[in-house]
């Protein structure tokens, strides 16, 4: 999920799932005279794809919430929102695109400052929600332990070896690998040439990784994953300095790559754990849309789109993706023998947006300055500190 901010000079999900991309720069964007904006189409593709997650999960994705298969109740929505199994990698398409643009210009505790400020409050209360859900209100939504709940608050529970206390959580683990590299290319500076060797050289890498069965590089790396993001942080440098071959042919040959880890996997997956059978076409689609749908949101008219409703969405995109889950399944266990299956699903999805509205206005408007300019006195050497 991808979390990007919408601070001057900081931009999802989010996503991140979180508004999604910058507001206003401090300089203009280097090579391009282009003076950075708001871009409000992201905010709506973020909280789009977002929304299909949650639908992907309340109408696809089996469940004992319903009391049999979800697929079966919605077997034309559920059958369409398969392929949303992908919103995730749409969010590190333009968490690439978005982090990159926040991270140009700052140094590496103003960097990771941000980003930490943005990514652990929402989640801390998104966790505290569900927690208590699964283990005082409704434990038989998850055999869950408080000690399992504890390490989450880590966001480091896989590689420790503990489980998610919502299957949601795994983008956040792989937002913050990629925070750390960019965290690295910060240190070492910024530079369009450097940016370029990066994305150009990073998905390959950890595909070679992974074949040599390195499991740490492999871990840190992401083969799977690694496509995503560096196609965004491309098609950041193709909106800012403009149209040029290369950078598409290198755009390419990451969409290439995303191609060859995703839809083999993907059409697995859905087989496991839905009644329906993904037709790999559609996946290969899905799978070029998340590249297509950021380059058409930033790059044509529509990156003009200024709904004054799309911010307010894009703000509680993180939210929804954190929140929803295990809370909208409690609320179809609760009403789904008591209401027709669509007013059911239309009740967890409000539920899930309101628990989002509340993180958002309670937590994370709070406390992201707060948070942010206590990260940032601290990893700045400054007066008296070495």
């Amino acid at each position: 999920m991808v979390t990007t901010a919408p601070v001057a000079a900081a931009g999802a999900a989010t996503p991140s799932p979180t508004p999604a991309t910058p507001a206003r720069p401090r300089t203009r964007a280097a090579g391009s005279g282009r003076e950075r904006r708001r871009l409000h189409s992201l905010d709506g593709l973020r909280f789009a794809a977002a929304v299909g997650v949650m639908l992907y999960h309340f109408t696809a994705m089996w469940s004992e919430s319903w009391d049999r298969s979800p697929g079966e109740i919605f077997p034309t929505l559920g059958g369409a929102m398969i392929y949303l199994t992908l919103a995730p990698e749409l969010f590190f398409v333009v968490s690439g695109f978005v982090i990159l643009w926040t991270a140009w210009g700052r140094d590496v505790a103003g960097f990771a400052a941000s980003r930490l400020a943005r990514l652990y409050p929402p989640y801390w209360a998104a966790l505290a929600l569900t927690s208590v859900l699964l283990l005082v209100l409704w434990p038989a939504g998850k055999d869950l332990t408080w000690g399992e709940a504890l390490v989450n608050t880590t966001l480091l529970q896989e590689p420790l070896g503990v489980r998610h206390v919502d299957g949601v959580y795994w983008t956040l683990w792989a937002e913050l690998r990629f925070y750390a590299l960019v965290a690295v290319l910060v240190a070492v500076g910024l530079s369009t040439r450097r940016v370029i060797a990066f994305a150009a050289l990073w998905p390959p890498l950890a595909l070679l990784v992974e074949r040599l069965g390195w499991e740490v590089p492999t871990m840190l790396l992401m083969p799977r994953y690694a496509p995503y993001f560096a196609g965004g942080m491309l098609l950041f440098l193709v909106f800012r300095d403009g149209h040029r071959p290369w950078l598409w042919a290198l755009v390419g040959g990451n969409v290439m790559l995303a191609l060859h880890t995703t839809v083999e996997p993907t059409v697995s997956t859905i087989a496991q754990v839905t009644v329906f059978e993904a037709d790999p076409r559609l996946v290969t689609l899905a799978v070029l849309s998340t590249f297509g749908g950021v380059a058409l949101l930033t790059m044509s008219p529509l990156a003009r789109l200024s709904w004054g409703v799309l911010p307010g969405l894009g703000a509680i995109t993180y939210g929804v993706y954190l929140v929803h889950q295990f809370w909208g399944l409690w609320v179809i266990d609760l009403l789904h023998d008591h209401l027709p299956p669509y007013l059911t699903l239309a009740a967890a999805v409000a539920v899930s947006i309101g628990l989002a509205l509340v993180i958002h206005h309670g937590v994370e408007k709070r406390l992201h300055g707060p948070v942010r300019d206590v990260l940032e006195r601290a990893l700045r050497p400054g007066p008296g500190r070495a």
